[in-house]
């Protein structure tokens, strides 16, 4: 499909913050197509398959981790990014990349991490991804960071709009490579932002269901799932309620891709430049007002269903105990960190907090439980509740 005229163009992008040499040795790409390898290829990227996107540390191999979420919402992404003609590559990095700075036990984990910054400047996922891909994913030898694009580390900063008030971590990286804060973001983050929403809108559905977290029966008093499931049951009536069930994801998420493509289309009919995207004072890929108002009345029933389920809260506290006692035992004797992290360890604060938080940041479930069990002599019980 051809480029829209609001679209971001790889071959006017903002440039990257450190200068590299091209020899063409490197293929034919795109300079978003490097970034999306680039961070494709990195360890931080690779650890996602062990970090918990909604249950702790499963035992199951079929549930989403932070992973498989970041591929389905490329996915999405994608999809949405070439019906409006916007930069494919530069979405899929995006949505690819936007999840990197969870530590370990998803939102529990982060709680942990949070509390334990207090008197250090904080703890936030987004500006640990970019502190990630920007400074401590170092594979190569020119720079330090994967040194990402603007467009690529603008759009992780601000894919869910601007932002007022920076963290430490993320005001490091705009002072030494301004990113504009202040301002809205490319068409194309927006994208990625709705895109993970759709995403783990649904397949936290699924997920939910397969662990017995959910009943259809509940969701079904949501009229939007209601609607969609008399569709499924009428074309496929002989079909075993697992597959029914399958498919009812399934069509919720096609029906909310077509809702965000035609609400987005009319909210970007007249722009002719990637520049009135950004001073639009809004965000324009979006849902229509009342997909939007379903899609809140079913984040609300997920949150008292499923996020603050009694067993998941019950789980979430013991996972944020293994990170207190981690950021605790590294404080008191660094010599329990391994020795590569032990020779960087700073001596002042806050930098040495700093330090700890991206070593336990990075770490994924499985990791964090098993240096609690080398420096505690025991492992923690029941992290794991499917």
């Amino acid at each position: 499909m051809e480029r829209a005229r609001y679209a971001a163009d790889p071959a006017k992008s903002r440039g990257r913050e450190f200068a590299e040499n091209r020899d063409g040795s490197r293929g034919p790409r795109s300079e978003f197509q490097r970034d999306r390898d680039r961070i494709v290829h990195s360890i931080a990227f690779r650890r996602l398959r062990s970090k918990t996107q909604v249950f702790i540390a499963p035992d199951g191999d079929h549930y989403r981790t932070r992973l498989t979420h970041s591929i389905e919402v490329a996915q999405i992404g994608r999809v949405i990014a070439r019906e409006l003609g916007l930069d494919e590559d530069l979405t899929e990095a995006l949505c690819l990349g936007h999840d990197i700075g969870h530590p370990p036990f998803g939102h529990a984990g982060e709680k942990a991490l949070e509390e334990a910054m207090v008197h250090a400047g904080g703890y936030d996922h987004n500006a640990q991804g970019i502190r990630t891909l920007a400074r401590l994913e170092s594979p190569y030898c020119e720079h330090e960071g994967l040194n990402l694009t603007w467009e690529t580390l603008e759009g992780l900063a601000k894919h869910n709009g601007p932002i007022a008030a920076p963290n430490w971590a993320l005001a490091e990286i705009d002072e030494a490579f301004p990113l504009n804060l202040g301002e809205w973001s490319s068409l194309e983050a927006q994208v990625a932002a709705i895109a993970d929403d759709i995403a783990y809108d649904n397949h936290d559905i699924d997920d939910g269901l397969r662990a017995g977290f959910l009943d259809l029966d509940d969701l079904l008093t949501l009229d939007l799932l209601a609607d969609q499931w008399r569709s499924v049951e009428r074309r496929f009536p002989h079909a075993s309620r697992e597959r029914q069930q399958r498919e009812l994801v399934r069509t919720q998420i096609g029906l909310m891709v077509n809702d965000v493509l035609t609400h987005t289309r009319e909210q970007v009919r007249g722009l002719s430049s990637e520049a009135e995207v950004r001073s639009a004072g809004k965000a324009l890929a979006s849902f229509t007002p009342a997909m939007r108002e379903q899609e809140r009345r079913l984040k609300g029933f997920m949150y008292e269903r499923l996020y603050y389920h009694p067993e998941q809260i019950s789980t979430a506290e013991r996972a944020r105990d293994v990170i207190a006692r981690l950021f605790v035992a590294y404080s008191q004797d660094a010599s329990t960190m391994p020795d590569s992290w032990l020779a960087q360890l700073p001596a002042g604060e806050p930098m040495r907090s700093r330090h700890i938080a991206d070593f336990i940041a990075g770490m994924t479930d499985r990791y964090a439980i098993d240096q609690v069990r080398r420096i505690y002599g025991r492992a923690p019980e029941g992290l794991s509740n499917v």
